[in-house]
Formats: structure tokens, C-alpha cells, sequence
């Protein structure tokens, strides 16, 4: 075991405290000294809106970089922002236990989403919340917003904004989670995939390192997520929300794919029994061909 790892972030303040919380359970699992590495991003220098950034990678590319080039031992990642595709060189380790997935609204007078005016003006910077908010309030107007947890929570406070969605387990891990009004359930309001959980990321060979943080039924829910985005063929910005959760010795999965203005929304859900050899990627292709064959590919741009 190296004595000392060196952990790479990005440096913002829900970031550093994702990374402050994965450094105490290191040190506490393994007993290494670590370095916490500050590194800026592609979609920390970028002030335009996510929906057009072309998303995959915007907040890992450099993180990635930073480990292939030996500057980090390790990378931690919000899991939602990380790409499907594997990488050749580097590999996710560990997925420790998960946060609250669900989305949360953040809205003034302490007003639920059905309790906005008429013409309520709703920020989110994810295409996928844009459609749920118009398929829910289709009188709504929905605002594109960039920036940080207390930017947008600003733009409510000043007036400038009825409300914001943003991720509870984001404002948890801030110790935010006051300024909620209403958590969106997530039957009816699916989540990205992987949202809520954290990735442990290391160059191949090293996964020793961070092994003892992974926390296997989280990993299979997760996976079995982003497995569907995969197979959609979507990018982590698309309309697409997706729930796993292992339960009873089940694996179950379900899946939602929007179009953009909300008014399209197709649907899936599988189970699976689990633990059992390859149930993450058989549920998630029993879901994916189910809405390709319903036609998702219309709306998230896969090849059938």
C-alpha cells in the first residue's frame, strides 16, 4: 500500500467536500497519509450553458489528465459527470455508498413545484430537468442557468428566479439541505444516472488502493444506470433519467427518456435477480431495447 496518496479535484466547494469526505474514509480504511491535488476543468473555465457545452467529459477531461500524467493517485469524480465509455488506461475502483439521488426544488416562500405561479421562472442547467419541468408545468419558464450551488441559490434569494432544481445530495454534502422546499420523488421524476454518487477513479493496476471504499450495491445500481445511457447511445447531458436500487435480492432498474419540450416520454422498468453473473448489464439492455424499440432513438439521436 502507498503511504501517500494524492487525491485530484476539481476545486469547487461541493467538490472539495465530496473529495474531504472520501480523503477521511482513505485514511480511516488504510491508514496512508494524503495531498489533496486542485485541478480546473474544462467546464470550470466554460461559462456557457451545459445544454450546448456538449457535456461528456466537460468536468472530468482534466481530472483524467491529471492521472494519466502522474500528478494524482487518485481522481474523485461526481459519478453523473463521468462518460460511459471505458478508458483504456485508467478504471473506477470504488464506488462508495450512495447519497440521495433525488432532485431537489429550491424554490422562494417556501413554494412546491405545483405551488408556483403561473410563468414562474425555473432555473436548471440539464436538459433532463428542463424536460420534466415542461411535461409537469408546461406554464412555466424554464430558465438556462449556469454556475455553483450558491450562484443559482442567489439568483432565487435576489428575485431573480421563482426557484432552482438542483441535486439534494449536492446541497446535503454542503450542508445546504435547509434551503430545500421539496424533494421531486423519483417515480415520477427520475434522476441522471449515477446521480448522488461519487466516483474513485486510479490508473489501471492500482486499484488496490481504494478498493476497501466501493460499496457493491450502490455499484450495481449505479452501473446498471449509466449501462442504459450507454446503450441509448446518450450523452451524460441527454433527457434520459434512470433509478436502480438492489433490494430483496433483486436488482431493479427503471429508465425514462424525454424529449426536449417534455411532451414525449417513454418508459421501462426491469428486475433481475442479484447478486448473479452479469444481471447489471442484462437488466440494463432489457430497459434500453425496450425504448429503442419504442423509439427513443428519435429522441436521443442512437441508432437502433
Amino acid at each position: 500500500m502507498t503511504a501517500h496518496v494524492r487525491i485530484g479535484t476539481r476545486g469547487s466547494a461541493l467538490a472539495l467536500t465530496q473529495t474531504g469526505t472520501v480523503e477521511s474514509d482513505l485514511i480511516d480504511a488504510t491508514g496512508v497519509t494524503t495531498e489533496i491535488v486542485t485541478i480546473t476543468t474544462d467546464g470550470d473555465r466554460s461559462r456557457e450553458p451545459l445544454s450546448r457545452a456538449g457535456g461528456t467529459g466537460l468536468f472530468t477531461g482534466a481530472l483524467r489528465d491529471a492521472l494519466q500524467e502522474d500528478r494524482c493517485d487518485v481522481v474523485v469524480h461526481s459519478l453523473k459527470d463521468l462518460p460511459t465509455a471505458p478508458h483504456d488506461d485508467l478504471v473506477v475502483a470504488a464506488i462508495p455508498v450512495r447519497e440521495d439521488p433525488r432532485d431537489a426544488l429550491c424554490a422562494r416562500d417556501g413554494l412546491t413545484l405545483a405551488e408556483l405561479p403561473q410563468g414562474a421562472r425555473v432555473g436548471t442547467g440539464s436538459p433532463r430537468r428542463m424536460a420534466q419541468l415542461r411535461r409537469k408545468r408546461p406554464d412555466l419558464d424554464v430558465v438556462d442557468i449556469r454556475g455553483n450551488v450558491d450562484t443559482r441559490l442567489g439568483r432565487v434569494r435576489e428575485g431573480d428566479l421563482d426557484a432552482v432544481v438542483l441535486a439534494a445530495a449536492g446541497l446535503n454534502r454542503l450542508g445546504r439541505a435547509s434551503v430545500i422546499t421539496e424533494h421531486l420523488e423519483l417515480g415520477p421524476w427520475p434522476t441522471a444516472p449515477g446521480q448522488g454518487a461519487l466516483a474513485i477513479e486510479v490508473r489501471r493496476g492500482d486499484e488496490e488502493l481504494v478498493a476497501r471504499l466501493n460499496h457493491p450495491e450502490t455499484r450495481a445500481a449505479v452501473e446498471a444506470e449509466r449501462h442504459v445511457l450507454a446503450l441509448l447511445e446518450a450523452g451524460c447531458s441527454a433527457p434520459v433519467g434512470a433509478h436502480a436500487v438492489v433490494d430483496a435480492g433483486l436488482l431493479l432498474l427503471s429508465a425514462r427518456v424525454y424529449s426536449l419540450d417534455g411532451q414525449t416520454v417513454l418508459s421501462s422498468a426491469h428486475a433481475i435477480d442479484w447478486p448473479d453473473e452479469d444481471a447489471v448489464l442484462r437488466v440494463a439492455e432489457g430497459v434500453a431495447r425496450e425504448l429503442l424499440d419504442a423509439g427513443a432513438a428519435d429522441l436521443t439521436g442512437a441508432r437502433p
